[in-house]
């Protein structure tokens, strides 16, 4: 394995890790009832949960970018 091969798997080790933190907007409970609550539906993101989810997005991009790298250049 490459450099750019070991690069990628951090990433996306800190990927999972990022995904697995975060709360899910979706009650197991429900799910699995097929009840939907619409308590908290319209409420934004904030503080911690913003962070969290931009910087999922931010990772998720350099995970992709990485992803294309290795693909081209190996």
């Amino acid at each position: 394995m490459t450099w750019l091969h070991w690069v990628l798997f951090v990433i996306s080790l800190i990927l999972i890790t990022l995904v697995m933190v975060q709360e899910s907007k979706d009650d197991v409970k429900n799910t699995l009832s097929g009840e939907k609550s619409d308590l908290f539906k319209n409420q934004k993101q904030r503080g911690a949960e913003l962070f969290m989810s931009r910087l999922t997005a931010g990772v998720s991009i350099v995970f992709a970018v990485f992803a294309v790298l290795a693909l081209v250049f190996i």
